[in-house]
């Protein structure tokens, strides 16, 4: 064996060990309260909509829906808002890139993760992802109320972190190496373009792109089901750690949700989300297949 290739072996094997030692980004309900004592200064980011926000959130936990992070303007709708725009929203909430940071959502998981997944984005030093699942919730007794909170605004001062995200030149580079899989994770109507109704809008996924519904990924209540359910799910697909994976969906929120799956439950070392997802790829003119 020649030294490039024991080093490459050496390389992959060294990021494994990482992943598989590092500490899990998701948060049990049985863990929270313990977490939160010994976290102090802890940002709780409740990232449901308003009205929901207004009727019961944890206590202490600030509002920040995804759509505030989204770009107000532009050809193409649903795309994260600019990395300066997004600090300062960050900023205002009184959030710093170095704090303690939690987010949840009303259960759904794909805001939660979407907010999650854009912090990591912008080089969040400590953030969580706060698994909800209402049953687990009432057991530990998590405090909620309809009390808003509002913190002191702050400095957000981002690092982007280019190795979750690809983007639309990036993406068409990658899709064409042998150990990069790209994984479509709308539901399987929107994959095949067999959508019907008037919110139909898709004609089929990428090329060679295979599917994993985000929604298979989670049980009836929408919490994450078990680690071996996913694995199997993953398994069935042929999936191993040693690829490059790329998820997308419409605009990246369904997405957010395979990349927990995948990069904090199975440990996959190297998972990016395409942020553009369908829309702009179609705005692009980019091939797409049934």
């Amino acid at each position: 064996m020649n030294k490039k290739n024991l080093f490459g072996i050496l390389s992959l094997l060294f990021v494994f060990v990482i992943r598989l030692t590092a500490q899990s980004d998701l948060i049990e309900a049985k863990d929270f309260n313990d977490y939160a004592k010994k976290n102090v200064g802890l940002i709780i980011i409740d990232a449901s909509k308003p009205d929901l926000y207004a009727k019961a959130h944890l206590k202490g936990a600030i509002n920040l829906p995804y759509k505030e992070l989204n770009q107000k303007e532009g050809k193409v709708e649903g795309l994260m808002e600019s990395v300066e725009n997004m600090a300062k929203v960050f900023g205002d909430k009184g959030i710093g890139e170095n704090d303690p940071i939690v987010v949840y959502d009303e259960g759904s998981q794909k805001y939660s993760t979407r907010v999650f997944w854009l912090l990591k984005f912008l080089g969040a030093s400590n953030v969580k992802l706060f698994h909800k699942d209402n049953t687990k919730w009432r057991d530990a007794r998590i405090m909620l109320t309809s009390e808003p909170t509002k913190l002191k605004a702050k400095t957000f001062s981002p690092k982007v972190n280019n190795m979750v995200s690809v983007d639309l030149n990036s993406i068409v580079e990658l899709m064409s190496q042998p150990d990069v899989i790209i994984i479509d994770a709308r539901e399987m109507e929107e994959y095949s373009g067999t959508e019907t109704g008037d919110k139909a809008y898709s004609k089929g996924h990428f090329p060679k792109a295979i599917n994993i519904p985000f929604n298979s990924l989670l049980n009836e209540d929408n919490s994450y089901k078990s680690l071996e359910a996913i694995k199997k799910i993953h398994d069935d697909k042929g999936l191993t750690a040693d690829k490059t994976y790329i998820v997308y969906c419409k605009t990246g929120v369904k997405a957010s949700v395979n990349y927990i799956a995948m990069i904090d439950m199975l440990k996959f070392p190297n998972v990016k989300l395409y942020d553009g997802g369908y829309v702009e790829w179609e705005f692009n003119n980019k091939p797409i297949e049934k």
